[in-house]
């Protein structure tokens, strides 16, 4: 199996809405961000799939090590060997790859944030930093795009975190901020014994109306000479929200189940967001 069949096959298993915006980008951009989403899910699971948090440090120092090996042009694994020929082609920086091991450190540091400033800085670890990756990826000639870019990331990641309360929950780990928890009168052990309420809904109120003020103010910040080399991320974007949206139509009932979208509809999404161009 070449590196690149690797990745291919990484991302494939995921069943990430992401996935499905790939589908439309040219054969070696597509390679490129392939790669990166790769290198994000290695790393990712190194915390979610690692019971031991020692080994978990271990594996990412490992990985800080490949990062600089890659860059010094010597990668060994199959995800490194497939990153390493786009890393000038589209001026992907070094830091920000091990900005993203940092953000996944994080998660064996803490599992609880104060408040949404604190959060911010989180999410800007594992998917501010991503955003602007893939954005370079997919082409940019106006600086400004890095800010629609890492702003969507922001969007995306709080939408990961509205989704996946419940699951996160059960594995320790509370990302609402402990200011917004107690603003609502919901506490850690309402989430951590699934205990859906009024009050609950409104706190994942409250997330949702926030995260959707995202969507559009990353949407406000894209140059409009980009935008057509941004659709992938466009893409990306409107599958996301969808899944919001849902999950509000749901009533917000995360904390029992993972609500998602089906491939088809996913699949749609991507297709009428790219004919519009």
């Amino acid at each position: 199996m070449s590196p690149d069949e690797y990745c291919q096959q990484k991302a494939a298993q995921s069943g990430s809405s992401f996935y499905y915006s790939f589908l439309f980008l040219p054969t070696e951009r597509r390679r490129a961000i392939t790669a990166l989403y790769a290198f994000c899910r290695e790393v990712d699971d190194v915390v979610d799939e690692t019971m031991d948090d020692a080994i978990a440090r271990t594996k990412l120092s490992w990985w800080r090590q490949e990062i600089k090996a890659m860059l010094a042009g010597e990668p060994t694994h199959p995800v490194t060997k497939a990153l390493q020929p786009h890393m000038a082609t589209y001026a992907l920086e070094g830091a920000h790859l091990l900005a993203i091991i940092d953000g996944m450190e994080m998660d064996l540091n803490q599992n609880r944030y104060l408040d949404f400033i604190a959060l911010q800085k989180y999410c800007w670890h594992v998917a501010g930093v991503v955003g602007v990756l893939s954005a370079s990826i997919f082409g940019i000639s106006n600086p400004r795009t890095k800010e629609f870019a890492e702003k969507l990331g922001l969007a995306f990641q709080m939408t990961n975190i509205i989704r996946d309360v419940g699951e996160d929950a059960r594995k320790g780990r509370i990302y609402l901020p402990v200011n917004e928890l107690q603003q609502f009168n919901v506490t850690a052990a309402d989430l951590l014994n699934a205990r859906h309420s009024a009050q609950f809904e409104a706190l994942m109120q409250f997330q949702f109306e926030r995260t959707q003020k995202l969507y559009d103010e990353a949407f406000a910040l894209l140059p409009a000479e980009d935008r057509k080399s941004q659709r992938t991320g466009l893409i990306m974007a409107v599958i996301y929200r969808a899944l919001l949206v849902e999950i509000q139509r749901d009533g917000f009932h995360v904390l029992t189940q993972r609500i998602s979208l089906t491939p088809i509809r996913k699949l749609w999404l991507a297709w009428k967001t790219y004919i519009r161009g």
